[in-house]
């Protein structure tokens, strides 16, 4: 039996000592500094998210502490107190009024420390809160005025919608720089970086807390419910119709009146407790 041989021929190769391991150290000074970078990028990402949190907390709270309320505004101070203790603090500080953030390493949260173990917000002093888009120091720099409410001024009135406008709250945080000296580091131990959020909301909701209610709203504006004005006559009118319609057993148009307007759901749907 014949047997059919196969040989392959490679070029000579030259010589290649040390090759992989310069294109390594060629590679790893541009992902070394990456990898070191990523732990910092992902506490600055932290921390504005807690600056997010912050805003919206901010402004949230308007809309129960206002002058509208009973209580009235919360003071300024007051508010920026709260928001470094609660979303700039340790995690696990507990909720207490009146509660301040020390500078001290407790009340701090320990994972926004730089390469060198600083705490990255080194002062809580840092953390600012301010009002509207021109960043003002009171609640009532907060408002800007809106032109949608123009054409509705009148059923607004009459329904008692408030018309200041927009609320905003800001919340700003300055960060250290990180530590000079490392050139991977750069441009980060030299920006200034600050940190800034901010949240917008109508804090002059127009509620009710029953159908009895909304109708009472809407009948006392004559703007709003013109009909209204017929309330006087309705029974007359009801009276009229009821005579004369008797053999249909049909009833007057309840003039004036919202409540057969209302969406009710029967008893016999409801769940029983």
């Amino acid at each position: 039996m014949a047997t059919l041989r196969t040989t392959i021929a490679f070029p000579a190769c030259g010589p290649q000592r040390g090759q992989a391991l310069t294109e390594f150290l060629v590679v790893a000074l541009a992902l070394i500094p990456l990898f070191l970078l990523i732990p910092i990028i992902a506490k600055y990402q932290d921390v504005a998210h807690a600056t997010q949190m912050a805003a919206r907390y901010a402004a949230f709270d308007a809309t129960v502490r206002n002058d509208a309320a009973a209580g009235g505004w919360k003071s300024e101070s007051e508010l920026a107190d709260e928001i470094r203790r609660r979303f700039f603090g340790a995690s696990d500080a507990p909720i207490k009024t009146g509660d301040v953030a020390g500078e001290f390493d407790a009340h701090r949260n320990l994972f926004w420390r730089g390469p060198d173990g600083n705490p990255l917000l080194d002062d809580f002093s840092r953390v600012t809160v301010s009002f509207g888009p021109g960043h003002g120091s009171t609640h009532g720099d907060a408002f800007e005025a809106v032109n949608d409410m123009t054409s509705f001024q009148l059923l607004a009135g009459g329904l008692g919608l408030g018309s200041r406008g927009i609320y905003t709250a800001n919340v700003s945080v300055a960060l250290a720089d990180l530590p000079a000296g490392l050139a991977f580091y750069r441009p980060f131990d030299e920006i200034g970086i600050v940190m800034t959020r901010s949240a917008s909301l109508l804090p002059d909701p127009w509620t009710a807390k029953d159908a009895e209610e909304v109708e009472e709203r809407i009948l006392r504006s004559a703007t709003v419910f013109p009909a209204g004005n017929l309330r006087g006559v309705a029974g007359i009118v009801n009276g009229f119709v009821s005579v004369i319609e008797w053999p249909a057993g049909l009833s007057g148009p309840k003039l004036g009146e919202l409540e057969f307007w209302r969406d009710v759901v029967p008893e016999d749907r409801l769940e029983a407790d």
